[in-house]
């Protein structure tokens, strides 16, 4: 059985997010928690709360405690988010002003209890 877990609107953008995400793709849960505390990104936070939000999907949909070590990753991905609404201004040459977009993402995180 597979659970889903979304995270959107995260201030990151896709591809430092995604670098994290190759990291533990096809891992177990367990086993990705414990290389997410080792991987040296702020990009770390979001996907780890993801990861614990869809393993612990799958337990509710499972109705039972799951062991970590038995869900596995099954996919995971982050796709761009809208760039429209968080539009800034940095200082330019001759009082001139340089426009920027924030980045923003959304995460996706697919877990399963079989491999």
């Amino acid at each position: 059985m597979d659970a889903i877990a979304k995270s959107r609107y995260q201030r990151y953008g896709r591809r430092k997010v995604g670098q994290v995400l190759d990291e533990i793709r096809g891992k177990d849960v367990w086993t990705a928690q414990q290389m997410l505390t080792m991987v040296p990104r702020s990009a770390v936070v979001p996907v780890e709360k993801t990861v614990r939000s869809a393993a612990a999907n799958l337990s509710v949909k499972l109705g039972k405690k799951v062991d970590l070590s038995k869900i596995w990753i099954k996919s995971a991905w982050a796709d761009s988010g809208p760039m429209k609404h968080m539009k800034r201004v940095q200082p330019g040459p001759q009082g001139r002003a340089m426009p920027f977009k924030r980045k923003v993402c959304h995460l996706t995180v697919i877990v399963s209890d079989i491999k």
